[in-house]
């Protein structure tokens, strides 16, 4: 590869707790640094613990970029064009990434103002608390006073015990529950007119990945809000989970394959009437304060991974005692490197 063209970094990340879902845990997970010529543009590519991207895959759409001989675009409208076809989301969302910031800085703008997007105004973002006991589930929500969202992983067989729990501690939380494709539609119709009783602000991804029109079904049974986060990995699941009825997203720009593409699945998702989520994998500020400078666009916001990580090496977003956010000052993504 041309190594002032583009250069690469693979960095593990480890997590204060286990991190703890349905279907898996990890205390360390793997995400790539990329960088474009003299430092200027920086992406990341963050690879889910739960598999489907090797290093093999992620390297080859960078090598590609890195013996491309056309010059670096130079305008949003062009980076598409210039990424061209191939490459898996995450390895595609990094270059992407990398390339808005390198337009951003040259510009002397912050990456909302290069995209014409609404100003970010402080938004809470949820704290997360993985799966466990309810005992100890319930301890760390009573520790997080400060958090006025918890954001509660399901998928055990305590679920309900779980969130008993934690609304004894904290009556006073906005209480939102993941259950990552934990649940089968009638264990789910049963599980949502249980938990309705303790003031759920919405439900996320009940159901498994393709079982769109079941979560619609979901959906038509309960006013709380369903919202799909694995289902949604491209327009057309939009629109499937559109017609569908189902009420919100949640995008992830390693998922989507990239905040113009994100972008564009918005657009989508508010025609349908359809409510927004910003997510985030395991990954670096780098990726989470790209996706913040989107937060005019949403409704809810999930942004925590830098709290919960011990050796980030960047600084980007920001947060207050109680964990509303404020996107750097910087041009570009506005993420600086702590090591340098």
């Amino acid at each position: 590869m041309n190594k002032q063209r583009l250069v690469w970094e693979k960095i593990a990340l480890e997590l204060k707790n286990p991190f703890r879902v349905a279907y898996g845990e990890s205390s360390i997970c793997y995400v790539y640094w990329i960088r474009l010529a003299e430092d200027n543009g920086w992406g990341e590519g963050a690879i889910p613990f739960s598999g489907g991207n090797s290093d093999k895959e992620m390297l080859a759409c960078w090598e590609k970029a890195a013996r491309s001989p056309v010059n670096f675009p130079v305008s949003i409208h062009q980076v598409q064009g210039w990424m061209g076809e191939g490459g898996t989301a995450p390895a595609r969302c990094a270059l992407e990434m990398a390339l808005l910031d390198r337009i951003g800085r040259n510009e002397g703008k912050p990456l909302y103002q290069i995209l014409d997007l609404p100003k970010p105004e402080p938004l809470s973002t949820s704290y997360t608390i993985s799966l466990d006991t309810p005992q100890k589930m319930a301890e760390i929500a009573r520790n997080e006073k400060a958090c006025p969202i918890l954001k509660i992983k399901l998928g055990g067989e305590d679920d309900e015990d779980c969130i008993a729990a934690i609304r004894e501690v904290r009556p006073d939380a906005k209480i939102w529950v993941d259950v990552n494709a934990a649940w089968d539609l009638p264990k789910a119709i049963k599980m949502v007119r249980q938990l309705s009783v303790y003031n759920l602000e919405l439900i996320e991804q009940p159901l498994a990945r393709d079982q769109m029109t079941e979560m619609g079904i979901l959906q038509s049974t309960t006013k709380i809000p369903i919202v799909a986060d694995e289902s949604v990995q491209n327009l057309e699941d939009v629109h499937a989970l559109g017609l569908a009825g189902v009420a919100g997203i949640n995008l992830k720009l390693m998922k989507v394959g990239g905040i113009l593409n994100a972008l564009e699945m918005i657009r989508v998702a508010k025609d349908y009437g359809m409510r927004i989520m910003l997510g985030c994998m395991i990954e670096t500020s780098i990726g989470v304060t790209a996706m913040a400078h989107l937060c005019g666009l949403a409704e809810w916001v999930d942004l925590d991974v830098p709290l919960l990580v011990k050796n980030d090496p960047f600084e980007g977003l920001r947060y207050d005692k109680h964990l509303k956010i404020s996107i750097p000052k910087q041009a570009g993504i506005g993420v600086q490197n702590k090591i340098t």
